[in-house]
Formats: C-alpha cells, structure tokens, sequence
C-alpha cells in the first residue's frame, strides 16, 4: 500500500520539475529570512535568482552544524515565534545545542513523510505501533508518534527505558509495529527471551529502526530474534528528523528519500566533489518545503551512496544505501581507518557472541591500543569452546577485516551496558 501514490511513483521529469520550484522559493525564502544565508550567498557572490537548474545548487554555500550552535538558539529561524508551533534539539553534549524550529505546516509536512515511512515498512493503517523511541527534545519519539497518527496508527508512545515494561504491553497490546533504535530492539527481543516469551506470541510484523548506524547483520539478528521484517529509517533533526527516507519491505535495499521535500547530494568528504551512484560520500540535504527551518546544502557527516536503479515497490524516488558511518566516526589507530560498524558485521558472524559490543581505544606509551569487547550468549555457548582458540579465531578475523590487531576481551552474557537508545559504542581514552 502507498501512502500517496500520486507523489511516490511520480515520473521523474515531474519529479525534478516540482524539485526545482521548490528548490527555487526555498532559497529564497532562506535569503530574505535568515541573516546567515543572506551572508554567505552575498559573500559567495550568489543569488536565489541564479538558480536555474538543478546544478546549480552546486554554487551555493554549504550548511554546517557549527552554524547552527554559532546561532545558538533562534538566528537560523525564518519565522518570527510566534509562528513555531515546536521546537526540538540536540543534546548538546559536543557543544552547545543545535536547535530547530517547526510550523503547523511543517509538522504537517513531517507527519505525511514519516505516515509514508510506515507505509513502506508494510505498515497499514488501523495497525498498533510501540514507539520505543525517545521522547522529548530528540525528534525521534514525537516525529514516529505524529506520523503515526496521521497513518491512521494506534499508537503506543512507550518512550526508551522500562525494558521489562516494554516487553508486557508489546504482548499485552499486541502491537504490529516496533519503532526504536535498533540496539534497543536487541535488547527488547533479548528480554524477551529472558522472560520465556518466544517471538511468534507477539503480533508483531515490522521494525521501523533508526538514529543509529546498524549493519545486514543486525538486521538479520533482529528478524529472527522478533520474527519481523526490519528497515531502516533515516532523518536528522537539522533536516527534519526521522522520515527522511526509509527502505521498504519489499526490497530492503536502500532507503527511499522523499524526494518531493529534499533535495540529496552525495560529495567528497574532502573535496566537495559530486560523486556518481554507488560511490559513497558524505550526503548533504537542502530541505525544500520547511518554513521556520529551511537549510541549504546541509552537510550531514553521514556515508552513504546513491542507488539510481528502479525499486520492484514501484516507488520512483531515488534510494541511498543503509548509511555507513559518519565522517566523525572514523577511528584512526596506528595510521588504519577504523569504522565502528566493520567490527560489528565480524561479530555478528559469530554465533556464540551477542549483537552487544564496546570498543575500547588506550594508549601505552606512544603506541594506540584497540580493544573490542563482547559477550557470551549464553553460558553454554562459553562452555562449548576452547577460550584461547576461539578467541584467536575471532581476533584474526577482525585483522583480516581491519588490517590492525584488536585485543578480544569475552564477558560474561548480560554484562555489558544495555543501551535504551542511542548505543555507546566507542570509549576512547587516549587524551584523558
């Protein structure tokens, strides 16, 4: 089922028609509203006027996050306040906060794309979904909660935390949908286990995960943990927040970008370069319909590529892979390139290893050490090996991948921290 099929199988010359008006009253409507933009656009030598196809946006100035905390915490609105009918934002835990503003009509705009979102997860309406997401300032909760409702969903808004509470009204309210980061949903089917609860007891039939990078293999332990079907949804609060794009059911490969409200770029991290489909870069969004938060050419640090292949859902908005990484993410240690999430497909390969992990990065003397930590799934599976030899074993995998050595530290199962919401992957401490 689509939730507007007049929008979604669009042809694409209609499709990038509609994208350059829009694209065209949003630049200005950044220009003549947001001191900022008017700015750069003056310093660039550039004019919303100059853009006269969809190229030229390749002319204006980029949008970074250190922007929107150096206008901390309304110069990038372009409506007055009393036009904001909400506000969401960042933690602030890098810095100051990145705040971001909405009107009625953009938080219309936000539910129609996240309604659209669930659609293409196999959602339909008069279902019942548990949003495990944070509510709150994090866009996360309220952003699946209002599309939700616009889908014509029940929803259950059980915010993050409470897991073993989770688990009684996922079984009691018999809630078709799960929405929440996917380490979350981990630790949901985990407790579940726990409790002697087999997944073909719940309703459920689809998982709608987010806000973190997550890999194939998660996605595969989370199907046969839950019996569902798994997609990714992706969105960024200085976008919009989740809905921005999302994969569907029927091909889980790539994620559909409402392209009718974003426009998408894929660039060299480095050098600002445009890069083909499949090759992968930073994405960079300019939104295309928002009225209190307009951004142009957002640099998002995300990793992703663009899939420019039909999709057998009929859908006619271009797709981006899973995301990757992010820029930010990348650990050097000893001179190698380290993403977070090569480590977790290795783990994942393993079967006596829970989807539960940390990486641990040290300094001895001058020298960078790097340490991933895991945990028994059970205590049979502990016992069922030789220790030295499986460790081993899993530690030359890891090189295989890595092109470094990491040290393999094995806990105990149930050992290490549970997220319930975003997961903390990375401890790093070699500049304490």
């Amino acid at each position: 089922m689509l939730w507007n099929p007049e929008i979604e199988t669009m042809s694409q010359d209609a499709l990038r028609s509609l994208q350059l008006d829009r694209l065209q009253r949003t630049l200005r409507h950044a220009y003549e509203h947001v001191p900022l933009y008017r700015e750069r656009f003056e310093a660039a030598g550039i004019h919303p006027d100059d853009l006269r196809t969809l190229d030229d946006i390749a002319k204006f100035p980029f949008t970074v996050k250190s922007d929107l905390r150096n206008t901390y915490p309304f110069g990038m609105f372009a409506v007055p306040m009393h036009q904001v009918a909400r506000i969401h934002a960042s933690s602030g835990t890098k810095g100051k906060a990145t705040v971001v503003g909405y009107t009625r009509s953009d938080l219309e705009v936000w539910a129609e794309c996240v309604a659209r979102s669930i659609a293409s997860a196999g959602g339909e309406p008069g279902d019942i979904l548990h949003v495990a997401y944070g509510y709150g300032l994090f866009t996360g909760g309220l952003g699946l909660h209002g599309g939700a409702e616009r889908f014509g969903c029940t929803v259950v808004p059980a915010s993050g935390g409470f897991t073993k509470r989770q688990v009684t009204l996922l079984t009691d309210f018999g809630a078709d949908g799960l929405a929440c980061t996917p380490s979350y949903a981990v630790n949901i089917g985990e407790t579940l286990q726990a409790e002697g609860i087999p997944a073909e007891q719940l309703k459920l039939r689809y998982g709608i995960f987010g806000a973190e990078p997550w890999t194939e293999e998660m996605r595969q332990r989370l199907e046969q943990l839950l019996g569902i079907d798994a997609v990714d949804i992706y969105g960024l609060s200085e976008v919009m927040g989740p809905g921005v794009a999302i994969e569907c059911r029927e091909e889980k490969n790539g994620l559909h970008i409402w392209e009718d409200h974003f426009f998408v770029e894929v660039l060299d991290p480095e050098t600002g370069r445009p890069l083909p489909p499949g090759e992968l870069g930073e994405l960079v969004f300019t939104s295309l319909s928002k009225e209190a938060f307009p951004v142009v050419r957002y640099r998002t640090g995300d990793l992703a590529y663009l899939i420019d292949t039909p999709c057998s859902c009929g859908r006619t908005h271009r797709r981006m892979s899973r995301v990757k990484s992010r820029v930010d993410d990348m650990l050097i240690v000893r001179g190698v390139n380290i993403f977070p999430q090569e480590i977790e497909a290795e783990l994942l390969l393993v079967e006596q290893l829970a989807p539960h992990y940390q990486i641990v990065l040290s300094r001895q003397g001058a020298l960078d050490t790097i340490e991933v930590h895991a945990e028994w799934r059970s205590t049979a599976d502990r016992d069922a090996v030789d220790l030295e030899r499986f460790v081993a074993a899993v530690e030359r995998a890891l090189h295989t991948r890595l092109q470094i050595s990491p040290k393999l530290v094995v806990h105990p199962p149930q050992s290490l921290t549970r997220s319930e919401g975003k997961a903390i992957r990375v401890i790093d401490q070699r500049n304490l």
